[in-house]
């Protein structure tokens, strides 16, 4: 059970930092197919990010109701984000 949670905070601060790299890139990029790609590769890493602090929140610790919505916020906003990520991917990397 250890081993899981400790993957999953691994994994928390990889999409984070991806997150932050992806930013930082759209913002410094000027060319729109570029920034389109930056955004949506930030997106889908904060999409997944968000999945794994909602699947950490519902699965490894007590639970209590405040914790169950937290994580359900935190998976919605995560499979939109993902979903939105991977869409806008998709229509930047065909232009």
């Amino acid at each position: 059970m250890q081993t899981i949670q400790w993957t999953l905070s691994v994994l928390i601060v990889i999409f984070l930092v991806l997150s932050l790299y992806f930013s930082m890139r759209y913002r410094r990029e000027a060319e729109p197919k570029q920034r389109g790609l930056y955004s949506a590769r930030m997106n889908i890493c904060m999409g997944l990010m968000l999945v794994v602090i909602a699947v950490s929140q519902l699965f490894f610790f007590e639970d209590s109701a405040t914790r169950r919505i937290f994580g359900t916020v935190c998976l919605l906003l995560g499979l939109f984000n993902l979903f939105a990520g991977i869409r806008n991917h998709n229509l930047f990397s065909r232009k």
